[in-house]
């Protein structure tokens, strides 16, 4: 592994300066993901920068808009009780992350700006409709998660923008979510993982948030699902359209972990899986015609 220089900088505008004046740098914040592509050779920065001394970077405060601090760790998203109340999916989607030593370490932030497509806090921040600022200087700007994504490992990020915090509207009320992974094992990335967020009233669906990781270029919305659900009566039928719709939304790659087939399957399982779990209730207060 190549010699590179350590940065642990006090202030944004200290960070700032140091990317700019340091070639080759890299912004870092826990590193579990960027340390191993390090160690395997597939970055070689001049200098790793830390973001972990700077002040607000970490942390949730409560208001008119939720504040997310980019360097809250996995493990902090955990502990609150302020997003066990009003977005409890972030919670299921944090406990399929890793171990408990990674969450420790872990960012949210981070979990974001590796761009992977198997990111676990991405789905449901997507059906969150969440919202992550960018800062570089004295310039910052809020751009929708679902405009963050560009590729594999890419992301909106400029050069010297540094993520500082994700911002969630207040939940409506009577919102259901859920997050559903499946991996080969307890602590592997997903092979397929899906986030599903609903409003009902009566028999009818008024809203729906459907996305899913590993299964596309980016963590994705299914807004084709989405439509095929909103303004509908409930029903068997309809969310087995949703199952074989979902596994056609996708385009997933083959590669060590799974097949693009399986991939496809396994997402359409997963939306059909979620939406009974949301609708349990509902279907039963309607009768066996909504039963699944």
């Amino acid at each position: 592994m190549n010699r590179y220089g350590y940065y642990q900088p006090e202030t944004l505008d200290e960070a700032f300066r140091l990317k700019k004046t340091i070639p080759e740098s890299i912004y870092i914040s826990g590193g579990t993901d960027l340390m191993v592509r390090i160690k395997k050779r597939e970055l070689r920065p001049r200098a790793l920068i830390s973001l972990r001394s700077i002040p607000n970077f970490s942390g949730i405060k409560n208001g008119k808009i939720i504040r997310i601090g980019a360097m809250t760790s996995i493990s902090d998203v955990l502990k609150n009780s302020l997003l066990h109340e009003k977005y409890p999916v972030l919670i299921q989607a944090a406990k399929e992350l890793g171990s408990v030593q990674i969450r420790n370490i872990a960012t949210i932030g981070g979990n974001l700006c590796n761009g992977s497509p198997a990111a676990d806090m991405a789905p449901p921040l997507l059906v969150l409709e969440a919202k992550v600022r960018l800062q570089s200087g004295q310039k910052s700007r809020d751009l929708p998660l679902e405009k963050f994504f560009l590729g594999p490992g890419e992301t909106d990020l400029s050069p010297g923008e540094i993520l500082t915090c994700i911002l969630l509207e207040p939940p409506e009320q009577n919102i259901k979510t859920i997050f559903l992974k499946k991996g080969r094992t307890r602590m592997d990335l997903a092979v397929a993982s899906v986030a599903a967020q609903i409003r009902t009233e009566g028999d009818r669906c008024l809203r729906a948030r459907i996305a899913a990781g590993s299964v596309a270029p980016t963590p994705v919305r299914l807004f084709e699902v989405e439509a095929l659900l909103e303004g509908t009566a409930l029903s068997r039928e309809l969310l087995t359209e949703a199952q074989q719709l979902a596994a056609k939304s996708v385009s997933p790659i083959t590669d060590v972990r799974s097949t693009a087939d399986y991939r496809c399957h396994l997402v359409g399982v997963l939306v059909k899986r979620a939406l009974e779990k949301l609708l349990d209730n509902e279907f039963e207060e309607f009768g066996d015609r909504y039963r699944i």
